[in-house]
């Protein structure tokens, strides 16, 4: 069975649309090709009492991982940490680890300025209480540690909301525990470009295809309208070796190609531009 992993974004940012939530894009992608199962993707404000409520709901879930984003900095909006001790009933302490990370990277900030020091304000030392018993991720590029701590059979990690910082702390600390967790469980996906049949016309061809690969994912993405489709089929599984993953969509691809011919429909390898 395919581990699940729960989404939280953190940030009023997200909600009045004023940042596009890019991280969590990012992190289901990735998720997804280790060959993890994404179930939920969750956007909360910066409250605690909301943000504690989701986590909360999250575990009851019980995913294996609940990674949230956003929320870890100095100022008074990071409330991550804090939302993340209520939902779990513990208290936030000040890390020794987290604050031996967090004055190392201010003392190299200071020689890189050629200042003496650079102060711990109280600001900065907020970055390194965590929830009791959680431990801290380094922080390769930014400041603001990540944390990972274990509950009622859930790891919950918190990662930065910068996206380089997320990505970072996610390369070289978290990977590998996914890794291990996913195994040898691997993901396959290709796209199917489809014209020239609507997209209520396919929706029976997609079933019977399914049905046929009970392995196998299919998702239409109309691109055009309704009277002139153009339309995107990505085709995915995972499987416990790449040949297996590889051989499901492909039986899966030729059968709804052949099906879509057939009705008079015209396919093509789809090609998504950056």
């Amino acid at each position: 069975m395919t581990p699940n992993i729960e989404i939280l974004s953190v940030g009023n940012e997200l909600l009045i649309g004023k940042t596009l939530n890019t991280n969590a894009q990012w992190l289901a992608k990735r998720l997804t090709v280790l060959g993890l199962n994404v179930r939920r993707i969750t956007v909360a404000g910066d409250d605690v009492e909301e943000i504690g409520t989701v986590v909360k709901e999250a575990i009851n879930r019980k995913p294996a991982y609940l990674i949230t984003t956003g929320g870890l900095g100095p100022t008074f909006d990071d409330k991550t940490l804090e939302g993340i001790r209520k939902a779990l009933g513990t208290e936030i302490a000040l890390n020794k680890k987290a604050l031996e990370m967090i004055e190392i990277k201010y003392r190299n900030y200071a020689k890189e300025r050629g200042l003496e020091k650079i102060e711990l304000t109280p600001a900065r030392v907020k970055m390194a209480k965590l929830p009791k018993n959680a431990e801290p991720l380094p922080n390769p590029v930014g400041t603001a540690p990540g944390m990972i701590i274990e509950h009622d059979g859930v790891r919950v990690v918190a990662l930065p909301g910068v996206p380089p910082e997320m990505k970072a702390i996610f390369e070289e600390s978290l990977e590998p525990m996914l890794k291990t967790l996913a195994g040898d469980v691997t993901f396959f996906e290709t796209s199917l470009g489809v014209s020239g049949i609507m997209e209520s016309e396919l929706a029976p061809i997609i079933d019977k295809v399914m049905h046929d690969n009970p392995y196998v994912y299919i998702k239409s993405h109309p691109r055009g309208a309704e009277k002139t489709p153009h339309i995107e089929l990505h085709i995915s599984t995972t499987a416990k070796n790449s040949a297996t993953a590889r051989n499901h969509v492909t039986r899966a691809l030729i059968q709804i190609t052949e099906t879509i011919q057939a009705k008079g429909g015209k396919t093509k390898p789809f090609k998504t531009k950056d």
